[in-house]
């Protein structure tokens, strides 16, 4: 029995399995007692999983994949899994921390991201595979093309480290891609506390136009008397630090 990749899925299996011990091993499996695997395929990275001193858990909606998942690892049964990692509620389903890894579905990637920080608090790791460009953009600096509001957003809450680049050539099928695995550490989130919402606006606005001025990208969201004359106002979104913007959002609340 096999799993046959679906392209509605964005499915490629991984078939090198020294690069999925290294992801694995990847994480530090410290302070956290469950992982959850999302896109589990045909276990390439469960099986290395299932040997740490942790419980596994696997987000997948293929019902040919967790057929074949239980068919081949007995410890996965019903209760290990979670079905779409998009519409869980983690913590209803996880009573404390919980570490994500996967080789996520490029055509999903993004929210996947976004999925994360919106449960912060229960997701103190990550560790994931995905399209060379998105991790790229996730790992970003200021005043580089890729640096956007997925690098602000990810780096308030996470630190990002880009591990290691992908060959298409380790995977069935083969994407037309490279990719590239990167690991988020939580960080203690220090100044944004009370303020996410206004900050995602920011970064959201002052990123929407990325050329102009943030005095003139953010008009759309009525800047503060207070802060009008700030001197980030006169810089590009780009090339404002993730500690810029929090300290600007900041102001502007308190404004």
């Amino acid at each position: 029995m096999s799993v046959k990749a679906k392209k509605h899925l964005g499915q490629h299996f991984l078939t090198d399995e020294n690069i999925a011990a290294k992801i694995v091993d990847s994480l530090s499996f410290e302070n956290y007692s469950q992982v959850l695997e999302v896109g589990p395929g045909m276990g390439v990275l469960t099986k290395y999983l299932l040997d740490k001193d942790t419980e596994t858990f696997v987000a997948e909606i293929d019902t040919e994949s967790i057929d074949y998942l239980k068919q081949h690892y007995p410890k996965m049964q019903d209760g290990h899994f979670v079905g779409d990692f998009l519409k869980a509620d983690i913590a209803a389903m996880f009573s404390g921390q919980v570490a994500v890894i996967g080789n996520f579905p490029y055509n999903i990637s993004s929210q996947i991201l976004f999925k994360i920080i919106d449960f912060y608090d229960q997701i103190p790791e990550m560790v994931g595979m995905f399209q060379k460009e998105v991790a790229e953009r996730t790992a970003a600096v200021p005043r580089t093309k890729d640096y956007g509001i997925l690098s602000v957003l990810v780096q308030a809450l996470y630190d990002v480290t880009y591990l290691f680049t992908v060959h298409e050539n380790v995977f069935n099928p083969p994407p037309k891609v490279k990719s590239g695995v990167i690991k988020l550490t939580r960080n203690p989130k220090e100044g944004l506390a009370g303020n996410e919402v206004l900050f995602k606006k920011i970064v959201k606005a002052g990123f929407g136009q990325r050329r102009k001025k943030l005095s003139n990208s953010l008009k759309a969201i009525e800047i503060p008397e207070a802060v009008q004359n700030h001197p980030f106002l006169d810089k590009r979104a780009e090339e404002l630090s993730v500690q810029d913007f929090i300290a600007f959002t900041n102001e502007w609340k308190n404004a």
